[in-house]
């Protein structure tokens, strides 16, 4: 059957608005973090309170991505996703009239919120309306936008601050949403949405044979994050300029912005599963980098790794996601799966800020590669009693 023979118009007339519309709301947020830390620092607020804006921004992606995954099931998906830009360029435009600390942090996580949503309802739909042949290649023009808008932003934030101060940027930023918004209602329009039963979300996590993907990714997000979370501290103790570490970091989302692109296509020919235990494996071996060569060289190497194992990683699961449910429950199961993502992400920086004054830089780095490899082998198991389920039938 021929993509254009299917109800909606095809995926990959729905992933190129969509990664326009990503492109500009990851740009709008790539660069904010560092604007927004900045701000508060010239506010005289305590670290404590300025760290807390990342750990919000956590709980907004962890929060947002179930909420929009779900509603997308039942609303239509282009109105979805118009509502959330523009909310999105609202919180933003807050900003603008430089607030107190307290309106900063909630703005902070209504805008998480609703960029969680434009990941997850973009990705369901492009997903929903692919070809299984076409669906990696597809979701990947999303993901890949999504890298470069972050690559972007932060390059963006820092030109534009520095130019422009504070207030002439949060306009800057809050604008960012609007075209998003704009590339959103280039997209064909949509049947009514069909309402179906509503199922649990844990009973459609075991049902679809997904709980291994879902605990492993987890346990991934854990040990990046964890390793991440003291990343800078850790480079400026070995020696490396300030003026440097901007430039390695940028070696994560440059390789993504390609790397998206080749996995998307591999997945569609050799198979998801061969694509994201890849990223499995190279993630555990990211934090192995930064104990064994403690250097430039080994930083970036460490940080191109990091831009492997996450574009092999997400192309392979969000398309594997995309084959084993039905479509009117894409957006709940990858909206689960981002918020399995984000679970991770607030755990593992709290136990890396607890074990490295016991065991150090190097220890707490081999204890997040013992637990991203833990997600390898939850995989390989799951695998196992996969194959076991189906020869038993």
């Amino acid at each position: 059957m021929d993509e254009t023979s299917l109800p909606q118009p095809g995926g990959r007339r729905r992933a190129i608005p969509l990664a326009i519309s990503s492109l500009f709301v990851a740009t709008s947020l790539g660069g904010i973090g560092l604007v927004v830390q900045l701000y508060l620092k010239s506010l005289d607020t305590p670290l404590f309170l300025i760290s807390l804006s990342t750990t919000i921004h956590g709980v907004g992606m962890l929060v947002g991505s179930w909420l929009w995954g779900t509603a997308s099931d039942h609303i239509k998906r282009r109105r979805l996703l118009a509502f959330l830009t523009l909310s999105m360029s609202a919180c933003l435009g807050v900003l603008i009239f430089l607030p107190p600390i307290e309106v900063v942090l909630i703005a902070g996580a209504l805008r998480s919120m609703m960029f969680a949503g434009t990941g997850v309802v973009a990705v369901a739909v492009v997903s929903a309306s692919s070809l299984v042949q076409r669906r990696g290649k597809n979701l990947s023009y999303i993901s890949s936008a999504k890298a470069l808008g972050f690559a972007a932003g932060n390059v963006l934030a820092g030109l534009a601050l520095a130019q422009l101060g504070f207030r002439p940027t949060f306009i800057l930023y809050a604008m960012l949403p609007l075209l998003a918004f704009a590339a959103v209602w280039l997209l064909p329009s949509e049947n009514p949405v069909v309402h179906k039963n509503r199922v649990n979300a844990w009973r459609a996590i075991f049902s679809s044979g997904l709980l291994d993907l879902y605990v492993a990714t987890a346990l991934r997000q854990m040990a990046i994050f964890g390793t991440f979370s003291l990343l800078y501290v850790y480079m400026e103790e070995v020696g490396i300029p300030i003026s440097i570490m901007g430039i390695i970091s940028a070696t994560n989302t440059a390789t993504q912005t390609l790397a998206m692109l080749v996995f998307g296509w591999l997945a569609d020919r050799i198979g998801r599963r061969r694509i994201f235990m890849l990223g499995f494996f190279l993630s555990a071996a990211v934090p192995l980098f930064f104990v064994f060569a403690a250097n430039i060289p080994g930083m970036i190497v460490g940080y191109i790794t990091l831009g492997l194992s996450f574009s092999s990683l997400y192309v392979g699961s969000a398309a594997h996601i995309g084959d084993r449910v039905p479509h009117h429950r894409h957006g709940q199961m990858l909206g689960l799966y981002e918020s399995s993502r984000g679970l991770g992400g607030l755990f593992g920086p709290i136990i890396a800020g607890a074990i490295t004054p016991l065991v150090g830089f190097k220890g707490m780095f081999l204890v997040m590669s013992g637990i991203a490899g833990l997600g390898f082998v939850v995989m390989i198991l799951g695998n196992t009693v996969m194959g076991k389920r189906i020869v038993g039938n």
